[in-house]
């Protein structure tokens, strides 16, 4: 199996799942608290955040690519001030990837947990409150169960999302074999190489049973949780 593929494709793959897994558990906290601000609270600029959220679903990935660059390249005013400050360069590595694929797929996490929330009934909150629990409590208490099996759903489809992110990527870190390498750059390398057909073919392959596996763990998790939940 292993000589399926050679040995840096398979490191694509590795990279692939490394840098989603990283994208998607950096990225949960912050998608939690803006999913929970944007169901349930009402501020000035709410329409702006949720905007905001939405914008890379609507802009090419390159531009957001190119923003990243921009931003957190060691020009760019956080780049610089990371690298000086702390050290951290995120250019062209393997955690610029990250960035980017979480980028991307924030948006998918937040409305699935988003969506999770506004279906959570406020007055069990509300009665929860009522008896003294601090806010942050009732949450970690009362919503947090409820809206499980939909933070399950936001991680899976912000892994998958991260897992076939291209554009954002190669642009912000380029597209270097073992350092910034991911699945689908590996796959549009091999296809600018004549007779690379086949090899791009089993990188799909191993694409799709990755996408797969996530989705079925996916809905085996949330099913756990909501009979779990139910049961309780």
């Amino acid at each position: 199996m292993i000589d399926w593929l050679p040995p840096d494709a398979w490191q694509a793959v590795a990279l692939s799942v490394q840098v989603s897994v990283w994208a998607v558990l950096c990225s949960l906290p912050l998608g939690i608290l803006v999913a929970y601000a944007l169901a349930r609270w009402e501020f000035p600029g709410k329409q702006v955040l949720n905007g905001l959220v939405l914008l890379p679903l609507i802009l090419p990935p390159v531009v957001t690519g190119y923003l990243l660059l921009t931003t957190f390249g060691r020009q760019g005013a956080v780049g610089r001030m990371l690298e000086e400050w702390f050290g951290i360069v995120v250019a062209f590595r393997w955690t610029g990837a990250a960035l980017a694929a979480a980028v991307m797929a924030f948006p998918l996490m937040v409305r699935a947990i988003r969506l999770a929330i506004e279906a959570v009934d406020p007055r069990i909150e509300q009665a929860a409150a009522t008896l003294g629990a601090s806010p942050a409590w009732v949450f970690a208490t009362v919503t947090l169960p409820l809206i499980l099996p939909g933070v399950i759903a936001g991680l899976i489809l912000a892994f998958a999302k991260a897992m076939g992110e291209f554009g954002a990527t190669i642009t912000f870190v380029s597209n270097i074999p073992g350092q910034t390498q991911t699945l689908p750059s590996a796959i549009y390398s091999v296809l600018q190489v004549p007779g690379g057909d086949a090899q791009a073919a089993r990188l799909v392959v191993v694409a799709i049973v990755i996408a797969m596996a996530a989705l079925l763990l996916s809905e085996w998790v949330s099913r756990a949780v909501a009979r779990r939940i139910a049961g309780a």
